[in-house]
């Protein structure tokens, strides 16, 4: 999510590809997932993994944190923000 500073912009970009791809986004949220990098529902649900490194490192020690860091820097702030629940309606 490099591209991403912020959940605004991160939001703009999924409703942008949502309304290309003609998919109708009712709410978007950012949560742990173990298996998917992301999912959606007939209803509308849009969700996205929030740990995509943890293809490069599979545990939240060190090597994690220096790539969060090193891809977004203070990760701590984005990933409260991005945390939040948000409804598109």
């Amino acid at each position: 999510m490099k591209h991403w500073r912020d959940r605004e912009q991160f939001i703009a970009r999924v409703l942008e590809w949502a309304a290309k791809l003609d998919v109708k986004a009712h709410s978007i949220s950012i949560r742990p997932m173990r298996r998917k990098w992301a999912s959606g529902s007939t209803a509308g649900t849009l969700s996205f993994n929030d740990e995509l490194l943890h293809f490069s490192a599979p545990n939240h020690g060190k090597l994690w944190k220096m790539l969060m860091r090193a891809h977004l820097g203070e990760y701590e702030h984005l990933d409260a923000i991005l945390r939040k629940p948000v409804s598109v309606v």
